[in-house]
Protein backbone atom coordinates (compact mmCIF):
# COMPACT_ATOMS: atom_id res chain seq x y z
CA UNK A 1 0.00 0.00 0.00
CA UNK A 2 1.29 3.59 -0.81
CA UNK A 3 1.85 5.58 2.26
CA UNK A 4 3.33 8.68 0.61
CA UNK A 5 2.12 10.84 -2.37
CA UNK A 6 4.96 13.30 -4.04
CA UNK A 7 2.47 15.70 -5.68
CA UNK A 8 2.56 18.28 -8.03
CA UNK A 9 -0.07 21.06 -7.40
CA UNK A 10 0.28 22.64 -10.70
CA UNK A 11 1.40 26.42 -10.99
CA UNK A 12 -1.12 28.56 -8.93
CA UNK A 13 -4.80 28.22 -11.13
CA UNK A 14 -6.70 25.74 -8.43
CA UNK A 15 -8.39 24.22 -11.56
CA UNK A 16 -5.19 22.87 -13.27
CA UNK A 17 -4.71 20.76 -10.06
CA UNK A 18 -4.91 16.88 -11.81
CA UNK A 19 -7.62 14.60 -10.93
CA UNK A 20 -5.00 12.00 -9.16
CA UNK A 21 -3.53 14.73 -7.56
CA UNK A 22 -6.97 15.64 -5.95
CA UNK A 23 -7.86 11.88 -5.07
CA UNK A 24 -4.50 12.11 -2.98
CA UNK A 25 -5.47 15.00 -1.29
CA UNK A 26 -8.93 13.69 -0.30
CA UNK A 27 -7.26 10.16 1.06
CA UNK A 28 -4.48 11.69 2.91
CA UNK A 29 -4.14 11.73 7.09
CA UNK A 30 -1.20 13.96 6.78
CA UNK A 31 -0.19 16.88 3.71
CA UNK A 32 3.11 18.40 4.10
CA UNK A 33 2.55 21.64 1.12
CA UNK A 34 4.55 24.41 0.23
CA UNK A 35 4.32 28.23 0.38
CA UNK A 36 3.22 28.64 -3.45
CA UNK A 37 0.30 26.17 -3.65
CA UNK A 38 -3.23 27.65 -3.98
CA UNK A 39 -4.73 27.40 -0.30
CA UNK A 40 -8.17 26.51 -1.64
CA UNK A 41 -6.89 23.38 -2.91
CA UNK A 42 -6.27 22.19 0.79
CA UNK A 43 -9.98 22.80 1.01
CA UNK A 44 -10.40 19.01 -0.44
CA UNK A 45 -8.57 17.55 2.53
CA UNK A 46 -10.46 15.72 5.01
CA UNK A 47 -11.47 17.38 8.16
CA UNK A 48 -9.14 15.74 10.33
CA UNK A 49 -6.19 15.83 8.20
CA UNK A 50 -3.55 17.46 9.76
CA UNK A 51 -1.96 20.15 7.17
CA UNK A 52 2.24 20.54 7.80
CA UNK A 53 3.80 23.73 6.18
CA UNK A 54 7.00 23.40 4.32
CA UNK A 55 7.38 26.90 3.06
CA UNK A 56 10.41 28.55 1.65
CA UNK A 57 11.03 31.66 0.47
CA UNK A 58 13.93 33.17 -1.24
CA UNK A 59 16.94 33.30 1.34
CA UNK A 60 14.88 31.76 3.84
CA UNK A 61 13.83 28.42 4.80
CA UNK A 62 11.02 27.51 7.22
CA UNK A 63 11.76 23.72 7.21
CA UNK A 64 14.90 22.48 6.18
CA UNK A 65 14.95 19.70 3.63
CA UNK A 66 16.60 17.49 5.54
CA UNK A 67 13.74 18.29 8.11
CA UNK A 68 11.15 17.39 5.37
CA UNK A 69 12.66 13.97 4.64
CA UNK A 70 12.23 12.88 8.73
CA UNK A 71 8.87 14.15 8.45
CA UNK A 72 7.98 11.76 5.66
CA UNK A 73 9.38 9.23 7.14
CA UNK A 74 7.65 9.35 10.61
CA UNK A 75 4.34 10.10 9.11
CA UNK A 76 4.70 7.27 6.84
CA UNK A 77 6.53 4.59 9.55
CA UNK A 78 3.25 5.50 12.16
CA UNK A 79 0.80 4.41 9.42
CA UNK A 80 -0.38 7.78 7.93
CA UNK A 81 -1.08 8.52 4.61
CA UNK A 82 0.99 11.38 3.37
CA UNK A 83 0.51 13.59 0.48
CA UNK A 84 3.76 15.99 -0.15
CA UNK A 85 2.49 18.82 -1.89
CA UNK A 86 4.28 21.00 -4.32
CA UNK A 87 4.02 23.84 -6.55
CA UNK A 88 4.19 23.04 -10.44
CA UNK A 89 5.35 19.44 -10.73
CA UNK A 90 7.87 17.54 -7.91
CA UNK A 91 10.51 16.40 -10.27
CA UNK A 92 11.12 20.42 -11.89
CA UNK A 93 13.16 21.83 -9.44
CA UNK A 94 10.67 20.73 -6.55
CA UNK A 95 13.08 18.12 -4.81
CA UNK A 96 11.05 15.75 -5.07
CA UNK A 97 13.73 13.15 -6.22
CA UNK A 98 16.05 14.00 -3.00
CA UNK A 99 12.20 12.87 -1.01
CA UNK A 100 12.09 9.35 -3.28
CA UNK A 101 14.96 9.03 -2.24
CA UNK A 102 14.89 9.01 1.27
CA UNK A 103 11.84 7.29 0.66
CA UNK A 104 13.41 4.21 -0.94
CA UNK A 105 16.47 3.73 1.45
CA UNK A 106 13.87 3.73 4.34
CA UNK A 107 11.53 1.09 1.86
CA UNK A 108 8.48 3.51 2.51
CA UNK A 109 6.32 2.44 -0.66
CA UNK A 110 5.32 6.10 -2.61
CA UNK A 111 3.98 7.39 -5.70
CA UNK A 112 5.09 10.46 -8.33
CA UNK A 113 1.97 12.64 -9.50
CA UNK A 114 3.14 15.29 -11.80
CA UNK A 115 1.60 18.14 -12.28
CA UNK A 116 1.97 21.17 -14.45
CA UNK A 117 4.59 23.43 -14.12
CA UNK A 118 4.76 26.75 -14.18
CA UNK A 119 7.19 26.74 -17.01
CA UNK A 120 4.84 26.16 -19.48
CA UNK A 121 1.66 27.18 -17.72
CA UNK A 122 2.74 30.45 -16.59
CA UNK A 123 3.89 30.97 -20.77
CA UNK A 124 0.82 29.88 -21.94
CA UNK A 125 -1.17 32.04 -19.86
CA UNK A 126 0.76 35.03 -20.45
CA UNK A 127 0.10 34.46 -24.63
CA UNK A 128 3.32 32.77 -25.17
CA UNK A 129 4.01 29.16 -26.68
CA UNK A 130 7.35 27.63 -25.70
CA UNK A 131 7.37 25.81 -28.93
CA UNK A 132 6.17 27.21 -32.11
CA UNK A 133 7.07 25.70 -35.70
CA UNK A 134 9.81 27.72 -37.31
CA UNK A 135 10.76 30.06 -34.16
CA UNK A 136 11.42 27.48 -31.53
CA UNK A 137 12.41 23.77 -31.86
CA UNK A 138 13.56 23.58 -28.63
CA UNK A 139 13.29 24.70 -24.67
CA UNK A 140 15.02 24.16 -21.89
CA UNK A 141 14.09 24.28 -18.10
CA UNK A 142 16.42 26.20 -16.09
CA UNK A 143 17.24 27.35 -12.48
CA UNK A 144 17.99 31.00 -12.24
CA UNK A 145 20.19 30.34 -9.13
CA UNK A 146 23.41 29.79 -11.06
CA UNK A 147 26.43 31.28 -10.45
CA UNK A 148 30.08 31.20 -11.55
CA UNK A 149 31.96 27.87 -10.89
CA UNK A 150 34.33 25.74 -12.86
CA UNK A 151 31.99 24.60 -15.77
CA UNK A 152 29.66 27.40 -15.98
CA UNK A 153 31.23 28.64 -18.86
CA UNK A 154 29.95 26.00 -21.04
CA UNK A 155 26.49 25.95 -19.56
CA UNK A 156 26.14 29.22 -20.36
CA UNK A 157 27.43 29.02 -23.78
CA UNK A 158 25.18 25.86 -24.56
CA UNK A 159 21.92 27.89 -23.25
CA UNK A 160 22.71 30.82 -25.19
CA UNK A 161 23.42 29.52 -28.42
CA UNK A 162 21.88 25.81 -28.39
CA UNK A 163 18.18 26.50 -26.87
CA UNK A 164 15.64 28.24 -28.66
CA UNK A 165 13.19 29.19 -25.82
CA UNK A 166 15.07 29.39 -21.95
CA UNK A 167 12.30 28.98 -19.35
CA UNK A 168 14.09 30.14 -16.38
CA UNK A 169 12.61 29.40 -12.36
CA UNK A 170 13.39 31.63 -9.50
CA UNK A 171 15.50 34.06 -11.48
CA UNK A 172 14.47 38.05 -10.85
CA UNK A 173 16.77 38.34 -7.96
CA UNK A 174 20.02 37.11 -10.39
CA UNK A 175 18.35 38.82 -13.51
CA UNK A 176 21.36 41.14 -14.01
CA UNK A 177 23.97 37.95 -13.76
CA UNK A 178 21.38 35.76 -15.84
CA UNK A 179 21.16 38.75 -18.62
CA UNK A 180 25.15 39.24 -18.62
CA UNK A 181 25.98 35.86 -18.97
CA UNK A 182 23.37 35.27 -22.14
CA UNK A 183 24.41 38.37 -23.56
CA UNK A 184 28.65 37.21 -23.21
CA UNK A 185 28.35 33.85 -24.47
CA UNK A 186 26.59 34.64 -28.02
CA UNK A 187 22.63 35.44 -27.48
CA UNK A 188 21.70 38.45 -29.26
CA UNK A 189 20.69 41.56 -26.92
CA UNK A 190 17.76 41.94 -28.32
CA UNK A 191 16.10 38.70 -27.89
CA UNK A 192 12.83 39.66 -26.54
CA UNK A 193 12.25 38.79 -22.94
CA UNK A 194 8.63 38.08 -20.83
CA UNK A 195 8.91 38.06 -17.10
CA UNK A 196 5.68 36.90 -15.82
CA UNK A 197 4.79 37.10 -12.11
CA UNK A 198 2.72 34.92 -9.89
CA UNK A 199 1.42 32.82 -13.13
CA UNK A 200 -2.18 31.57 -14.16
CA UNK A 201 -3.19 33.25 -10.60
CA UNK A 202 -6.18 36.42 -11.00
CA UNK A 203 -2.59 38.65 -9.80
CA UNK A 204 -0.72 37.53 -12.86
CA UNK A 205 1.42 40.43 -14.30
CA UNK A 206 3.23 39.92 -17.57
CA UNK A 207 6.77 42.49 -18.58
CA UNK A 208 8.21 42.04 -21.63
CA UNK A 209 11.26 43.62 -22.67
CA UNK A 210 14.61 42.58 -24.58
CA UNK A 211 17.53 41.02 -22.90
CA UNK A 212 19.69 44.60 -23.02
CA UNK A 213 16.63 46.45 -20.99
CA UNK A 214 14.00 43.93 -19.45
CA UNK A 215 16.12 44.37 -15.67
CA UNK A 216 15.09 48.27 -16.00
CA UNK A 217 11.49 46.95 -16.58
CA UNK A 218 11.21 44.82 -14.22
CA UNK A 219 12.76 47.44 -11.22
CA UNK A 220 10.49 50.38 -12.85
CA UNK A 221 7.52 47.80 -13.01
CA UNK A 222 8.31 46.77 -9.03
CA UNK A 223 8.30 42.72 -10.28
CA UNK A 224 9.06 40.23 -7.70
CA UNK A 225 9.04 36.39 -7.40
CA UNK A 226 8.05 34.54 -8.06
CA UNK A 227 7.84 34.71 -11.38
CA UNK A 228 8.96 33.10 -14.64
CA UNK A 229 11.62 34.56 -17.07
CA UNK A 230 10.68 33.27 -20.82
CA UNK A 231 13.38 34.36 -23.39
CA UNK A 232 13.32 33.55 -27.07
CA UNK A 233 11.74 34.65 -29.99
CA UNK A 234 8.42 33.38 -28.87
CA UNK A 235 7.88 35.95 -26.81
CA UNK A 236 6.87 38.17 -29.67
CA UNK A 237 3.97 35.96 -29.96
CA UNK A 238 2.11 37.54 -26.66
CA UNK A 239 1.46 40.17 -29.08
CA UNK A 240 -1.45 38.16 -30.68
CA UNK A 241 -2.00 35.60 -28.44
CA UNK A 242 -2.64 37.09 -24.63
CA UNK A 243 -5.58 36.25 -23.66
CA UNK A 244 -5.53 35.93 -19.54
CA UNK A 245 -4.86 39.01 -18.50
CA UNK A 246 -6.73 40.65 -20.73
CA UNK A 247 -9.54 38.44 -19.86
CA UNK A 248 -9.14 39.57 -15.76
CA UNK A 249 -9.29 43.43 -16.96
CA UNK A 250 -12.82 42.64 -18.51
CA UNK A 251 -13.90 40.52 -15.53
CA UNK A 252 -12.60 43.20 -13.58
CA UNK A 253 -14.82 45.88 -15.42
CA UNK A 254 -17.53 43.96 -14.98
CA UNK A 255 -17.41 43.91 -11.35
CA UNK A 256 -16.57 47.49 -11.12
CA UNK A 257 -20.22 48.30 -13.25
CA UNK A 258 -22.07 45.94 -10.46
CA UNK A 259 -20.97 47.87 -7.99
Amino acid sequence: MTRVFLVGAGPGDEELITIKALKCIQQSDVILYDRLVNKEILKHAKKDCELVYCGKLPNYHTMKQETINQFLIKYAKNGKVVTRLKGGDPFIFGRGGEEAEALRMHQIPYEIVPGVSSGIAAAAYAGIPVTYRNLSESVAFVTGHRREGNDEENKWESLAKGIDTLAIYMGVGNLPYIQEQLIKHGRNRHTPVAIIQWGTTNVQKTVTGTLEDIYDRVVKEKVTNPSMIIVGEVVKLREQLSWYEELIAKYEQREAQIL
